[in-house]
């Protein structure tokens, strides 16, 4: 007797069948799918929190943050979407368009937030 690949029960019918049910079948290609794009949907993942929380710490449009705040709540610095350089040479990081910059001369280590402006497309 063969067994169903994706719930392992017994399959009646034709000797060559793989799947009980429709529903096996999809579900086992579904996970197929998902598996070798996890790297894509854990970054995606990553990308729409930060923005997440950007958003939600930066309702006047600029305001500054602790950093281990965010953290503490899922923040991961590293995942951005681009970044824009001001005049004076500073970066700003962005998920989407809300962007934080480190303010490395702030001893107690905070960020600052800023939501994207029209002037920041001009190159």
């Amino acid at each position: 007797m063969n067994t169903c690949l994706y719930c392992n029960s017994e399959i009646t019918g034709r000797s060559d069948k793989i799947y009980c049910s429709v529903h096996c079948k999809s579900a086992f290609q579904y996970l197929k799918i998902k598996s070798k794009e996890i790297l894509y949907y854990n970054i995606d993942k990553q990308l729409k929190k930060n923005r997440k929380l950007l958003k939600t710490y930066n309702k006047s449009g600029m305001s500054t943050i602790h950093k281990e705040k965010l953290i503490s709540e899922g923040f991961d610095p590293t995942y951005f979407t681009h970044y824009w350089k001001n005049k004076s040479g500073q970066v700003y990081l962005f998920c989407y368009e809300y962007g934080f910059l480190d303010l490395k001369g702030d001893k107690k280590g905070k960020y600052l937030l800023i939501t994207w402006q029209e002037y920041m497309n001009k190159k």
